[in-house]
């Protein structure tokens, strides 16, 4: 075989090696990641020890969990087994998952707010409030997390609780929190307790331009379904696809827990 045949056979087989090792990388860049969300209003536990929301949390092994009314270090005279109970650490501890926390309001010698937990850590965590219109009962919020992905992906992780006064309180809570995630730099989801039935102005028209990744089935209230006020949602919504999704029914809350198994592509 002459020399210039054997270069071009050297040639041949080096890049016969390097072809199978490119096209892998680019497969695993497209293939975007699929995650386990769970969101619950435990009503400051004054229906279940936090032993029994965690054992919850573990069974269900989801990536992310979003929790509204979770005290820290308060005292109630309704939930007294709770008193001077640190939630969000504790239940960080219990599920072995990473936890960050925003005060949405002081009360009763301690906070009251919403958490997040996470398999993942955060690059980030922010609180955003939310306006306080005429007719609201309490200041809200938002948490958003950062959160960091095997492999070097990531996206947003977002909990809030919007107020039950009215439906007008909460479409100027929406609009509020709609630019607020619209102008967010990573793929997002955000769950929580939006006290609002699918059909009203603030679910129908607020939250249009995201994909509901959540069952249907009605979460409130626990012992007695009648209507759907917890939600997930994924923003952009023609990125995400719904995988699965769940109501479990159990009695740990005044309300249900919703579940979705999702992905980004």
């Amino acid at each position: 075989m002459s020399r210039k045949n054997l270069r071009l056979l050297k040639w041949l087989v080096l890049l016969l090696l390097v072809l199978p090792v490119a096209v892998t990388a680019q497969e695993k860049e497209g293939s975007g990641f699929t995650l386990k969300v769970l969101c619950y209003n435990l009503r400051f536990g004054e229906l279940a020890s936090l032993e029994q929301l965690a054992e919850f949390i573990r069974s269900e092994n989801p990536d992310v969990v979003a929790l509204q009314e979770v005290d820290v270090r308060t005292n109630r005279a309704i939930a007294a087994h709770q008193n001077g109970k640190d939630f969000i650490t504790e239940l960080g501890f219990r599920t072995g998952m990473l936890t960050a926390y925003a005060r949405t309001i002081d009360f009763s010698g301690g906070y009251y707010g919403i958490g997040i937990l996470s398999k993942y850590p955060f690059e980030q965590t922010r609180k955003v409030m939310l306006p306080i219109p005429e007719g609201s009962k309490e200041q809200r919020a938002v948490l958003l997390a950062d959160v960091e992905l095997p492999g070097g992906g990531a996206f947003t992780f977002a909990c809030t609780h919007l107020d039950h006064s009215s439906s007008a309180v909460r479409t100027i809570q929406v609009q509020a929190l709609d630019e607020v995630l619209k102008s967010n730099r990573l793929p997002l989801i955000i769950a929580g307790d939006f006290n609002a039935r699918p059909d009203s102005p603030e679910i129908k028209n607020g939250m249009k331009d995201y994909l509901q990744a959540c069952s249907d089935g009605f979460t409130f209230s626990s012992t007695d379904p009648q209507s759907k006020i917890d939600y997930i949602f994924c923003y952009p919504a023609g990125s995400w696809k719904k995988v699965e999704a769940a109501t479990p029914r159990l009695a740990l809350s005044d309300h249900l827990p919703v579940i979705a198994v999702v992905q980004f592509d």
